[in-house]
């Protein structure tokens, strides 16, 4: 099962409370105060880490939180500190305050963490309260609270190409082709159900990241279908593969479905309307393929492919376009 967004509540450690004791010292007629200061709390890290494709483990429970210190104790001895929570996160993995709606922090790239909830400062013992004027205090503070925060997670798929399109425009097919990944493939709407990355090897030197996403209908903007389980991950893609089947079962024209999804992708992003674009006409053995690219190629210019992906026409070409726009592309976080 794959979790691309989840909500949880997370809970730092309490700091240890400081300690009120007294020297008890053979032949010491008066012990002066030896109260020891309460350990801090833990706090709760998150981290973009390697190897984590998703958000299902942070599922098994709504609340994660940190140990608290230790207390202080005689003789000065101070309480442990609490060991922090470290909780690992995909990449692309975007931090959202649930209670206020503000973004906290932005994991994009491998190995970026953030200390997400601070512990609690550990309280001082009554040695700290030592004075000229007070020799023997009796007082010590308590350990301080733990932040508490309701946030809610989102995983942005972070990928070079990301493939747009109507379901069963031939996406997973494509996927397939070009990568070892194995998307589900079938010939009813939503096969995908959600991302699927696959690297796609060019040579020694070049590979590129490809990202199966589940596909569009209209209304997707506003939540319809797979709606935004589906546009968010298309956001950091630096170029966009737009499939368009030259035949589609629900026999809308595929000119006008290709202007519907790209009205989709402005409504929810007006950004997504700039990104580098490809368009390539699936099913090439189709004998409508043809005739569907003459008509797009009017419209948009020459740059139109027409592609198979089970028999691989048309791949070559594809690829050796996407590799210089990806190459030339900054990344986009």
């Amino acid at each position: 099962m794959f979790v691309d967004e989840v909500e949880i509540e997370l809970e730092a450690g309490k700091g240890g409370d400081g300690c009120v004791s007294f020297r008890r010292e053979k032949y010491v007629p008066r012990g002066g105060p030896d109260g020891g200061d309460g350990g801090n709390g833990g706090s709760i890290i998150l981290r973009a880490a390697p190897n984590v494709t998703g958000l299902i483990h942070l599922t098994q429970r709504k609340l994660w939180k940190a140990d608290d210190g230790k207390s202080g104790q005689g003789s000065k001895r101070h309480g442990a500190k609490a060991d922090d929570l470290r909780l690992d996160v995909p990449p692309g993995t975007v931090i959202i305050d649930r209670q206020y709606g503000f973004l906290l922090k932005d994991l994009a790239a491998l190995g970026e963490e953030v200390v997400i909830c601070r512990g609690g400062k550990g309280g001082k013992g009554n040695a700290r309260f030592k004075t000229a004027t007070d020799r023997a205090p009796r007082e010590a503070s308590p350990g301080e609270n733990g932040e508490k925060r309701f946030v809610k997670l989102e995983l942005k798929v972070i990928a070079d190409v990301g493939l747009v399109g109507k379901p069963n425009a031939g996406k997973s097919t494509l996927l397939s082709r070009l990568s070892h990944a194995r998307p589900a493939i079938a010939a009813y709407p939503f096969t995908t159900k959600h991302p699927h990355l696959g690297i796609v090897v060019v040579d020694r030197d070049r590979q590129f990241v490809m990202a199966d996403i589940p596909g569009l209908i209209e209304g997707a903007s506003r939540g319809l279908g797979l709606g935004h389980d589906f546009l968010r991950h298309i956001q950091r893609a630096k170029i966009l593969l737009h499939l368009v089947e030259p035949m589609p079962g629900d026999g809308i024209d595929p000119w006008d479905t290709y202007q519907t999804i790209r009205r989709e992708l402005m409504d929810f992003d007006p950004l997504l309307g700039q990104k580098p674009e490809l368009v390539a006409i699936t099913k090439a053995d189709l004998p409508e393929g043809e005739e569907v690219q003459r008509r797009f190629q009017e419209k948009l210019g020459p740059n139109v492919h027409l592609i198979s992906g089970v028999t691989g026409f048309g791949l070559d070409r594809l690829i050796r376009e996407l590799v210089a726009v990806i190459y030339r592309t900054p990344s986009i976080t």
